[in-house]
């Protein structure tokens, strides 16, 4: 039975569970250990926008287990170009790899990818809306260098365009996380989103202050303004640099404080923090190897 990769409302609280359990296992083969798990595997990676730690991120952990990669490459040089349709490219990349890893600009076209597919395609990201290999590194992140018990986290910045909070709220509904969303009101939660949160139990509130909440959570998860979502780039200019993470900030921090960013950032985490206790964003990315390692072992059936 193909397993796809779409949402994390695909999956149940015990399939996250196991899918970080398994990741941890393989934390050794993505710091380089040999494995030849998936030789003889094949994924095939199609970006119809740019992407940096996701498709890289990818690429090593299939080519660490043993896997090869082929990539569609730039969208101007395919049959893309020409005006092959989605579906058409899904099936035709289909019978060359045994998984795809899919990002592209319309929400809910990873959805209907699948629906074509006759191998697992894994969402690396659909518009403003889902991005589930993301949340499951940044789960991740939590259980290694914080706690989900008793979690408190706050989610800053564009909360209205930004995909990965949409998908990590969802996720952290599931641990019974207490949840802070800041933002600008124009970059507020989408509605829709906020009442399947409530209608699942969880705990949020809402603040446009960020200082209000620095010294009373575990996480701060910083994400930048969406600028490629903008329809009006004179907005995007006044939504600019609403939020910026400082060593002055910090001074209000709890000791324990983990700050996370999905990158790239901006401007919205002074370069200066990055040498402080409280910086996590770079180790983050590097889990999304054996995040992504784990995935791409039950894709394949091989985990």
């Amino acid at each position: 039975m193909l397993r796809h990769i779409i949402s994390m409302r695909d999956f149940s609280r015990d399939e996250i569970d196991i899918i970080l359990a398994k990741a941890k296992e393989f934390e050794p083969i993505a710091r380089g250990k040999e494995s030849n798990l998936l030789s003889g595997k094949i994924l095939a990676t199609l970006f119809y926008e740019p992407s940096t730690r996701t498709r890289l991120s990818f690429e090593t952990a299939m080519k660490r287990l043993g896997g090869k990669v082929i990539d569609l490459g730039s969208i101007e040089s395919s049959s893309v170009a020409k005006g092959e349709s989605l579906a058409d490219t899904i099936r035709v990349i289909g019978n060359y790899a045994d998984a795809i890893v899919l990002r592209h600009p319309r929400e809910g076209a990873a959805r209907m990818a699948a629906d074509y597919s006759n191998v697992p395609v894994i969402n690396a990201g659909d518009g403003a809306g889902h991005h589930p290999t993301q949340t499951l590194l940044d789960l991740y992140t939590i259980m290694r260098e914080s706690s989900f018990s008793g979690l408190r986290i706050a989610l800053v910045g564009d909360l209205k365009y930004g995909r990965t909070v949409h998908s990590l709220a969802y996720a952290l509904s599931m641990y019974h996380a207490d949840m802070t969303l800041v933002s600008p009101r124009q970059l507020q939660m989408p509605e829709v989103i906020k009442k399947d949160l409530k209608k699942q139990g969880a705990s949020i509130r809402e603040t446009t202050s960020i200082e209000e909440v620095v010294s009373d959570v575990d996480v701060l998860y910083v994400t930048r303004i969406q600028k490629e979502r903008f329809p009006d780039p004179a907005e995007y200019q006044k939504m600019a640099g609403s939020y910026r993470i400082t060593g002055e900030l910090l001074e209000k921090a709890r000791d324990n404080l983990i700050i996370m960013h999905p990158l790239p950032r901006v401007d919205e985490i002074d370069p200066a923090v990055d040498r402080t206790k409280y910086a996590r964003y770079f180790q983050q990315s590097f889990y999304g190897v054996p995040v992504r390692m784990a995935l791409l072992a039950m894709a394949m059936e091989a985990a």
